[in-house]
């Protein structure tokens, strides 16, 4: 009986943040700066670590693949935000939303999983420094990274296909920002307790298994640091390490408070600044706390932009 109302749906309308209209320029000035300051902050990450031969190393390697996820994870999004903000139209085909919705999940997923990969190769460089360079060889970086983005797309595939077989007979407003599986699930004309149920398994696989793979790698980590003698060199792993878990947190628990909590649960406000969390403002901090506070990067950049020579 249902299986006409599928395709009665042919576009959604994104609801996007309920402030006052004359909040909006502001609200607009506000992401557009945001938006353009990750490009820049990331791109400039990328292109150094591809220029600089002192930055091909495994941590790099990996921050640059980060660079790159966040790029493609905020203009995912950011961009048809800008627009809806600027104009009255505030609609996007289904065909598009289930791209959106399947481009971010993939990308999310792949960062997700990255996190702990980077946790892997900390762990490598303060507890077996001497062996690092021959333990984390290219080979084991590529396929770690390939790991990444293959669970990413099959999550993301598995994510998309259960919330888009549903029928979608309206409304057809979604009270988000873009084309997140939380929030268009909601339209629905069918029972959603399957989903829930696909959502905290894939979310247990996504979220918490790379978090408690993280928790347990720097378990370790800090007994190595402890028993470092020197206490600059304490010092010096606690700050990388600090780093790390300040990305993670930003990115990780918003996102698994978001995916992980039942849909009767959920509330579109709170929803929305939750994916502000790991959607913008976690790509926007992470140049800042991961690379351009580092010394490395700082010496790449002033030789890259020939006002200095980075020393050999």
């Amino acid at each position: 009986m249902q299986e006409p109302n599928q395709s009665s749906v042919t576009e959604f309308i994104l609801l996007g943040f309920s402030f006052n209209s004359r909040t909006t320029p502001l609200l607009f000035s506000a992401f557009l700066m945001t938006y353009l300051l990750i490009i820049l902050g990331n791109g400039l990450i990328t292109i150094l670590i591809c220029l600089n031969s002192h930055l091909h190393t495994p941590m790099y390697f990996f921050i640059g693949i980060l660079s790159m996820l966040d790029l493609g994870y905020t203009t995912t999004t950011v961009p048809q935000m800008l627009a809806h903000l600027a104009s009255q139209k505030k609609t996007i085909s289904f065909a598009s939303c289930v791209a959106q919705m399947y481009i971010f999940l993939v990308l999310g997923i792949t960062e997700s999983w990255l996190f702990a990969m980077m946790s892997i190769d900390r762990y490598v460089a303060i507890c077996h420094p001497l062996r690092y360079k021959v333990i984390m060889s290219p080979w084991l970086c590529g396929v770690m990274v390939t790991f990444c983005g293959l669970w990413g797309v099959i999550s993301a595939l598995i994510y998309t296909v259960f919330a888009m077989r549903l029928p979608y007979c309206g409304p057809n407003k979604i009270n988000h920002f873009f084309c997140e599986v939380p929030a268009v699930l909601k339209l629905a004309c069918a029972d959603t307790s399957v989903n829930d149920w696909v959502d905290f398994i894939l979310g247990f696989s996504v979220i918490l298994v790379p978090l408690s793979l993280i928790l347990v790698i720097y378990v370790h980590i800090f007994i190595a640091i402890l028993r470092i003698c020197s206490a600059q060199g304490r010092l010096k792993a606690f700050s990388t390490c600090a780093s790390h878990i300040t990305v993670v947190t930003v990115f990780c628990v918003p996102a698994m408070v978001m995916y992980m909590k039942p849909s009767s649960e959920a509330s579109p406000e709170d929803d929305k600044k939750l994916a502000l969390f790991y959607n913008v403002i976690s790509a926007f901090l992470n140049p800042i706390i991961y690379s351009l506070r580092n010394k490395d990067v700082k010496r790449a950049f002033l030789k890259v932009a020939g006002w200095g020579r980075a020393p050999e």
